[in-house]
């Protein structure tokens, strides 16, 4: 019902409106606009998929439903816009959304200035907020806290450093979500400490949502990625621009934005001892981390 009174609103700003072409971001609103521009016969109507929710969210049947879903609306769309050659191929070829004729990728556009001035400075107000040694590694993910992430993985990847590594290393979780109480109880099983306290002795700190990811990323050591599904990861963008080693899955656009063995090191989603080791030899080799 939502929806469809969605839809009505849209229906009625873009008959008022009269647009030459109507541009529509992400999968609700892009079905309710698209579908109201069509039954206007608006001339040129676009879609911008920044990521995609074609698998690791819902259960067969719904995805199924909305890949259909998918396809029709694209019959409606005059171009589609993709935000990285690894997604078109996705949408393409392993969901068949539309022709690839119809697609076009623009990757996005940032503005990195920050994360490459005063790093020094920076890195020295975020580990002097959480009185990290100079002898400390951090070792950090960023973003939201929901299944499609994984964060799952990147304690497993923690419990595994703790127990193998020589190196102090404190982790931090930066962000906020449904599945922080999950994970909670995650570490508790695995027998990680964790606070979100700033002044600790624990092995992780959930520093919840923050703003200052310039400030965050300068005093990180390693930037850890595990999700199940990614379009293009900004958190993984931001990370190279301050000069910042990762770990990551290997998953969506990732390998279009990194370089494997030289700005990352990638594993298979489901391969957690490959995760790990890889997460190991960053926190154990100091040359190949810097």
């Amino acid at each position: 019902l939502k929806d469809y009174k969605a839809y009505k609103k849209v229906q009625k700003i873009i008959k008022d409106f009269k647009p030459d072409i109507v541009h529509t971001h992400a999968a609700k609103p892009g079905a309710v606009g698209r579908l109201a521009a069509s039954s206007l016969n608006i001339p040129a109507i676009v879609h911008t998929y920044h990521g995609h929710v074609f698998h690791s969210y819902f259960g067969r049947l719904k995805t199924s439903f909305i890949i259909n879903t998918e396809r029709y609306l694209a019959s409606k769309t005059d171009a589609i816009i993709a935000i990285s050659d690894q997604q078109k191929k996705e949408l393409t070829e392993e969901f068949h959304i539309a022709n690839e004729k119809k697609f076009k990728v623009i990757p996005l556009g940032f503005e990195l200035k920050k994360f490459t001035e005063n790093q020094c400075e920076k890195r020295k107000k975020f580990r002097d907020e959480f009185n990290l040694s100079d002898d400390e590694i951090a070792v950090g993910i960023i973003g939201r806290l929901v299944p499609v992430k994984n964060h799952d993985l990147f304690l497993e990847g923690l419990s595994y450093i703790l127990k193998n590594s020589s190196k102090k290393i404190k982790a931090f979780i930066i962000g906020d979500g449904e599945a922080r109480q999950g994970l909670e109880q995650k570490a508790e099983k695995l027998n990680i400490s964790f606070t979100n306290e700033r002044h600790t002795n624990a092995s992780l700190i959930f520093t919840s949502w923050r703003n200052d990811i310039d400030v965050i990323n300068a005093g990180l050591d390693i930037v850890v990625l595990t999700s199940l599904n990614e379009g293009t990861p900004v958190s993984l963008i931001e990370a190279q621009a301050a000069n910042k080693p990762i770990v990551s899955t290997r998953v969506g656009g990732i390998e279009d934005i990194v370089i494997e063995n030289k700005t990352a090191l990638l594993s298979n989603v489901n391969d957690v001892a490959s995760f790990q080791k890889n997460l190991n030899k960053l926190v154990e080799n100091d040359e190949l981390r810097n």
